[in-house]
């Protein structure tokens, strides 16, 4: 394969978790966090689950990060100027307590060592729904070291969600590739396999496979981390 660039999803793939219980546990925690400062919390949470809709949603005229706040404007009358710094303490002071919702394995280290110590490019092509240091410290809990990445995508720095090939298009352009030089690991069937529609060469992560649409997976190369181990060896 003429592979320049491997990009990785992050939650379920290199950081292995339950997503329904990490959303929950997270909207939970957030929630809790803006009822201390005074918000009521449930329509707090109601505002940036509709706000994170927007985002996914993105048609691109705009950032995520810009999107959101505008949505969180018209729908719950949060001021960015105002309400921003209580996001940011709860990403500060309580997202890690999240951390305990998730699973941890070295093997997803490795994975990236060896590529890196081949000379591919890595990207960390995770939905960028969460700001920096959300993303950052999820990194964190899977053992990751930032510096091992030319991109990381976030909502300050993308406009485009999956599963939107936009969105891997974006990466490639910020990458200087061309989709047939990359390969996309996930473990998303919808979220992430749609890299494959671009050109890209894709390995599908099976440990905690999302695939709502209960499609075929034998289309894609496929298995454990075991096997995404011997796959880039193979490279």
């Amino acid at each position: 394969m003429n592979i320049k660039a491997v990009l990785f999803d992050l939650d379920g793939t290199l950081l292995p978790m339950d997503q329904d219980l990490f959303i929950k546990s997270y909207f939970k925690g957030i929630g809790k966090k803006l009822a201390g400062f005074g918000y009521d919390g449930e329509k707090a949470v109601r505002t940036i689950w509709t706000s994170t809709m927007a985002m996914i949603n993105n048609d691109g005229a705009t950032s995520n990060e810009e999107l959101f706040w505008k949505m969180a404007q018209e729908v719950g009358r949060m001021s960015r100027c105002d309400d921003e710094p209580k996001f940011n303490a709860f990403y500060k002071e309580n997202f890690d307590e999240l951390k305990n919702t998730c699973g941890y394995t070295p093997k997803a280290k490795q994975v990236v060592d060896i590529l890196q110590e081949k000379g591919y490019m890595l990207a960390l092509a995770t939905n960028p729904v969460f700001p920096r240091i959300a993303t950052h410290k999820r990194m964190r809990w899977a053992g990751l070291d930032t510096s091992q990445f030319k991109l990381i995508t976030t909502y300050e720095n993308f406009r485009y969600c999956k599963p939107n090939p936009a969105y891997y298009l974006d990466i490639v352009k910020e990458l200087d590739v061309q989709p047939t030089e990359c390969l996309m690991v996930g473990n998303d069937v919808r979220e992430d396999m749609i890299a494959q529609s671009l050109g890209m060469k894709v390995f599908l992560l099976t440990d905690c496979l999302i695939n709502r649409d209960g499609k075929d997976i034998s289309e894609y190369p496929n298995g454990n981390l075991d096997d995404l181990i011997t796959f880039v060896k193979n490279i």
